[in-house]
């Protein structure tokens, strides 16, 4: 008899461990998902108009500098109260032409170059993309620009935090958003005649740093 309440005493030990066990488990997963749940931007969607917005670029070498434009395909601003929470903005890299050669032949050239493997690899990632993961508001700044962003860029599959000022007026159903963006183009796999990789470049060298001038107009409707 003393066996047998010794064993039923064993197991019942068992099966509370067990039971402990599994709901320290549950508890911990659940833990987990809560972590990675992302907070979505208070307000309202303001849908990008892509022909009245733009991007222009401005990259530089040791012989000089080229010009052009990229299409933006998509994208929106978040909006509450008038003021910006968020957003995100695709942009077509087969779509990037060059402005400042006015020969038929040469601008070809350069624009089929920048599409390439060389630079964008626009075959294989078309798509770029933006997405605001804060926002932070500026007061009384001498540049004009009323706000400070922070976000994700992906360009060629790869992403990397950005940050840089941004100016916006929202007028009734309306709002426009501008920005000037400096990235180097190495964080992103861009290495073509890049003083970094290479040595002895010459006059060939290309500056890792290029501009982008990002307008968007955006529609509540």
């Amino acid at each position: 008899m003393l066996k047998n309440k010794s064993i039923i005493k064993n197991f019942s030990i068992i099966l509370l461990f067990a039971v402990l066990i599994s709901a320290c488990g549950k508890n911990e997963k659940t833990a987990s998902t809560n972590t990675n749940e992302k907070v979505k931007a208070k307000g309202s969607a303001f849908n990008v108009n892509t022909k009245e917005s733009s991007i222009n670029w401005l990259a530089k070498k040791v012989t000089g500098s080229h010009t052009g434009t990229i299409n933006i395909s998509s994208g929106e601003l978040i909006i509450d109260n008038g003021k910006l929470t968020g957003g995100k903005f695709d942009i077509d890299f087969k779509t990037i032409a060059v402005l400042e050669l006015d020969d038929a032949e040469m601008n070809k050239k350069l624009t089929n170059h920048l599409i390439s493997e060389d630079f964008f690899s626009a075959e294989k990632y078309p798509i770029g993309k933006f997405e605001i993961s804060s926002v932070s508001e500026i007061t009384n700044a001498a540049s004009g620009n009323n706000y400070d962003i922070k976000g994700n860029m992906t360009i060629k599959g790869i992403t990397k935090e950005i940050s840089f000022p941004a100016k916006l007026n929202v007028d009734n159903k309306k709002a426009n958003a501008e920005a000037s963006i400096e990235l180097d183009r190495t964080e992103w796999d861009i290495k073509f005649r890049s003083g970094k990789f290479f040595e002895n470049l010459g006059d060939k060298l290309i500056y890792d740093k290029f501009n982008l001038v990002v307008k968007l107009s955006a529609n509540s409707e």
